[in-house]
């Protein structure tokens, strides 16, 4: 039996490795490895070939809550941008804080971790504000590399911050966890740890613009924006979060997607420009495309592990681990696994790791808070680097990327520090999940 799956799991990566080599994306790449596993396992009778086809329809549906949210929350964050309201809050922010450096990067922190908070993606967090606050770090005197090394890891760790967690949701959906309670044990590393990076990268002085470049260079807002436009939107979104948790039995719970639409709706009508909503719409989803396949193919790839077995193997090899070894590996697996699956990863690796942690005494919810600390670090690694080199793109370093790749080594141990000890001792911070409940 071992042999048979051992047989899949390698053809499995061999297809992987082959679709990379012939240049096909992330998304192809999955999708090629699920259907040679999913070929191979029939051989094996294991699903029989006349259910391939379900198992590969059935395992694309896995994840329809996750595009939800994701392509609702992600139209939110692009009418919110288009309305002037991010440009806005930054001509402020240097403005009104370019001689008080701590505030100014605090600030700047916070509209980096907003957008890949709510949406689930940092990429989405540098397309969105990614420019602005760039111009913004250079106009406080930090050179482009560690621009970049800033931009990189708090839009991770903006991927990484609750309401919206991609890599949390894809555990619960594999472990039969409800997705709740994330909260605080997400959203105290992802604050202190943001804000030790901007502060340790951020600090010292390089060079500096002139108040009237920096404010030129900023795209100009519409005369009518004002604060109230800015904020409603968010006052919405959270109201609704927080209704039917103040009030659980006498009101509805929405759900994240409508209550992204809802938000939606309301940004777009107090906007002080005119927004084309259809158009917005369609371009926000046209790039969204290679996200949403990977959800889809994500799904399609553990539907087929768990029917040929293979996703068995994965967890008896997980579990035969000594306990000190697999800890001190999670510093390697975890990133790497996010460099080469993206959020498949979470699916192959991630899904097996919890199951143990659980059995084990450790606290769920809490492990995979610490684990998706550790994911984002993997956006900065070949081959994918989604977020890396977005960061480099927007910030506009030319130099090397791997001097780029090397600011962040501080910031990089940090991190993996603390996600490795929140999981180590998360039966001991399971306060923090019954305070966020």
């Amino acid at each position: 039996m071992y042999f048979k799956i051992g047989i899949i799991l390698a053809v499995m990566v061999i297809a992987y490795a082959l679709a990379k080599w012939r240049r096909l994306s992330v998304e192809l790449s999955i999708f090629t490895s699920a259907i040679a596993g999913g070929l191979v396992g029939a051989i094996f009778g294991n699903p029989p070939f006349n259910q391939l086809a379900r198992h590969l329809v059935e395992g694309s549906f896995t994840y329809l809550d996750v595009i939800l949210i994701f392509s609702t929350a992600t139209i939110f964050m692009a009418i919110v941008s288009e309305s002037g309201s991010v440009n806005y809050v930054v001509r402020i922010i240097i403005k009104y804080f370019y001689n008080k450096r701590i505030i100014a990067l605090l600030l700047l922190m916070i509209i980096i971790l907003i957008p890949g908070a709510l949406t689930g993606a940092g990429s989405v967090s540098l397309l969105v504000v990614g420019a602005p606050v760039a111009l913004a770090l250079n106009y406080l005197g930090i050179p482009k590399r560690k621009v970049a090394a800033i931009l990189f890891i708090v839009a991770g760790l903006s991927a990484a911050a609750p309401p919206v967690n991609i890599w949390a949701m894809i555990l619960c959906a594999g472990t039969a966890i409800p997705y709740v309670g994330f909260e605080l044990p997400l959203g105290i590393p992802v604050l202190l740890l943001g804000s030790f990076t901007v502060l340790l990268l951020g600090w010292k002085k390089e060079g500096k613009m002139t108040l009237k470049e920096a404010l030129k260079e900023i795209p100009e807002v519409p005369p009518r924006m004002r604060w109230w436009r800015v904020l409603l939107p968010f006052l919405v979104f959270f109201g609704l979060v927080a209704m039917y948790r103040i009030w659980p039995f006498s009101t509805p719970i929405l759900g994240l997607p409508l209550e992204f639409t809802i938000s939606a709706l309301i940004a777009f009508l107090i906007s002080p420009k005119k927004i084309n909503i259809l158009i917005l719409s369609r371009d926000t989803i046209k790039k969204l495309l290679p996200l949403l396949a990977t959800m889809v193919v994500v799904g399609m790839l553990q539907q087929i592990m768990t029917a040929t077995g293979v996703r068995g193997l994965l967890s008896f090899a997980v579990i035969s681990t000594p306990l000190i070894l697999l800890f001190i590996s999670l510093a390697f697996i975890i990133p790497v696994s996010e460099g080469i699956l993206t959020y498949g990863g979470a699916a192959v690796i991630g899904i097996p790791l919890v199951w143990y942690f659980d059995s084990i005494g450790l606290h769920a919810t809490v492990v995979m808070a610490g684990l998706s600390l550790l994911w984002p670090l993997g956006d900065g690694l070949p081959p994918t680097a989604l977020i890396g080199r977005l960061s480099v793109m927007v910030s506009e370093y030319k130099e090397s990327y791997w001097t780029f790749l090397k600011s962040t080594w501080i910031p990089w141990i940090v991190i993996t520090i603390v996600g490795i000890l929140m999981v180590v001792f998360s039966a001991k911070l399971s306060f923090l999940v019954q305070w966020s409940m």
